[in-house]
Parts: C-alpha cells; sequence; structure tokens
C-alpha cells in the first residue's frame, strides 16, 4: 500500500495524517494513530468493545515473527478486505477504530502525582540523582554517620562541606599545566 493510496481509501472518512511507521504507514487523526498499514495488510485499532465486530468478518489479530517465536498483537485487527470496494461502511469501521485508539490513550496517561509529603528520595528538579547515590545516603542517615561526597574534582568528603580553596585548588592547576603544554608545543626549538 503506498501514500496515495491510503488517501484516497480514508477520504470517505475525513482528514488523516499518514506517518511512516515501520515498514509501512502509520495512519491518525489529532496525534491518535488508529491504523498501520504495512505490507501484509491494513489493520485498525481495536479492544474488547470492537474485537467482536472484528472476529465475526473472520479478520485476525497483527502478527509479525521473530527468530524466536510469532508474536500477536491484539490491538491491531486486519481490515476485512470488502470494506477496501465500501466506501459507505469504511468510516464507520475507521470511527470505532480511532474511539478504541483514544480510550487506550486515556488508560495510558499518567497518574497525576500524589498529593502530599514529598519522598525524600527524589532529587531536586533538574539534578540527576542515581539509586547508588540515594541508598548510600539513606544508609548513613540511619547510621547516624554523614555521607560520602564527592566534589566536582572527584576529592572525597566525609561530611565536610567543600570550600573554595577545596574546589578550585585541582582546577587552576589542571588550568595551569595545559597553559604550559600548549606554551610548550608552540615554542619549537629552532635548528
Amino acid at each position: 500500500m503506498d501514500r496515495d493510496f491510503l488517501i484516497d481509501l480514508f477520504a470517505p472518512f475525513g482528514p488523516v495524517t499518514i506517518k511512516r511507521m515501520f515498514s509501512g504507514f502509520g495512519v491518525s487523526v489529532d496525534g491518535v494513530n488508529f491504523a498501520i498499514a504495512l505490507r501484509s495488510g491494513l489493520y485498525f485499532r481495536a479492544d474488547e468493545d470492537t474485537v467482536a465486530r472484528f472476529e465475526a468478518e473472520g479478520s485476525k489479530p497483527f502478527q509479525y515473527q521473530t527468530r524466536a517465536r510469532t508474536v500477536t498483537v491484539n490491538s491491531y485487527w486486519e481490515l476485512p478486505a470488502r470494506l477496501f470496494d465500501d466506501p459507505d461502511e469504511l468510516p464507520d469501521w475507521a470511527r470505532a477504530a480511532l474511539s478504541a485508539a483514544q480510550r487506550a490513550a486515556v488508560r495510558k496517561r499518567p497518574k497525576a502525582p500524589r498529593s502530599g509529603k514529598a519522598s525524600s528520595t527524589r532529587a531536586a528538579p533538574g539534578k540527576d540523582v542515581s539509586k547508588k547515590d540515594v541508598s548510600r545516603k539513606a544508609a548513613a542517615k540511619t547510621s547516624g554517620q554523614a555521607a560520602a561526597t564527592k566534589t566536582p574534582t572527584g576529592k572525597k568528603l566525609n561530611g565536610k562541606k567543600p570550600t573554595a580553596k577545596m574546589s578550585t585548588a585541582k582546577t587552576s592547576r589542571t588550568r595551569t599545566s595545559a597553559v604550559k603544554a600548549r606554551t610548550a608545543k608552540r615554542r619549537k626549538p629552532s635548528r
């Protein structure tokens, strides 16, 4: 199936967006993908409300082969072949598939954050905290010890706050040696 064929097929349904997907195309409305067109056929989104309709027509769910097994995707079902020639009934099936995709999108939305006390292991926005850091700090907190932390220069501090002298000393030495190295490269001995 090519893009032009899909545009003509969905014309009675209304405007759709057709984008490259896998080895074919994805068909969507307002960012909600409700159909996929692959070499093996056209598949519409289905859920518990619409699967019976596909089964009654003798359709099968989308399947693909991996090296180890055949994977069945029960959320997309093959469009019955008779609907390719029926521009009056195809829009009904497309609307049902779009509704199924919208219901799935609503179920998939992330849950709103719980109100109340914030977790002590959460990082401030923009900070990247690894699980290792959190567990190490939590263990130190329960044992009454200060967690060992590192300065930006890699120097370990056991419960001490880094001072300006600690954090910039290594940096300035590094800069000085880098400048000397560049200067030495520029000055080549003359022969």
